[in-house]
Order: C-alpha cells, then sequence, then structure tokens
C-alpha cells in the first residue's frame, strides 16, 4: 500500500485526545492520528464525527471500550466500507505500534497494533 493510513481513536470524554497527543510527543509524528470523543452527542452525531475524522481514506479506528456507543458507531460506519478496519481496547502501545506501520493494509495495521497493544498488558504483584 502506498499510501498511509490514517487513524482515528474514539473514546469516552478526552481520553482519544490525551492518547494522540501522547503518541505526538514519544513518536514525533502528529499527522498519523485523529482524536474523536462522544462527549455530547448521541450515536448518529457520532457516526458523522467519525465520519469526518475518516474522509474517503482508508483508516483503523482504534476504540476505547469493547461495547457502548463508540464501538456501535464506528461498526456502523465501517460495514459499508471494506478499507476501515476496528480495534477495541485503545492502549498507548498500540498507538505508537501503529504510527510507525501505516504502510500496511488496514486490516493488517490494526491486527499488527492490537497484538502490540495485547503484549503490553500484564499484572505484577510483589
Amino acid at each position: 500500500m502506498s499510501e498511509s493510513v490514517r487513524g482515528v481513536v474514539v473514546s469516552h470524554a478526552a481520553v482519544a485526545e490525551a492518547l494522540v497527543r501522547a503518541v505526538a510527543v514519544i513518536a514525533g509524528q502528529s499527522d498519523a492520528l485523529v482524536a474523536v470523543s462522544n462527549e455530547g452527542c448521541d450515536t448518529a452525531a457520532l457516526v458523522a464525527r467519525i465520519g469526518a475524522a475518516v474522509g474517503s481514506e482508508p483508516a483503523v479506528l482504534f476504540i476505547d471500550l469493547p461495547g457502548g456507543s463508540c464501538l456501535t458507531s464506528a461498526l456502523r460506519l465501517a460495514h459499508d466500507r471494506p478499507d476501515l478496519a476496528v480495534v477495541t481496547g485503545v492502549n498507548l502501545a498500540m498507538l505508537l505500534e501503529f504510527v510507525f506501520h501505516r504502510d500496511l493494509p488496514p486490516i493488517e495495521a490494526a491486527r499488527r497494533a492490537a497484538e502490540a497493544g495485547g503484549r503490553a498488558i500484564e499484572a505484577r504483584g510483589t
């Protein structure tokens, strides 16, 4: 794939904005991700917000929770768009992986990011 895939982070409140800012600081890339919040809107308005962030280009939608309005809206938009992939449980590790592999097709970029995000999760005790 010759064009870079866009990442859209969709969350409750300002979580997406904070993650996007953190990735920009760590990776030095500010054009790879767009933040979308569900704050103050219904499902139809959220679908419209996500659609505006995605535009007509291929994208990976990173969703905060594996249920709820953010996921429902993302899936509604992605239903008729084979150039969109959806990943739930967004974390900083997966977004960092994504920004450095945006040249992959959306589903491959999504799988790679999800794997990196999963590897970053562990529990430790003393």
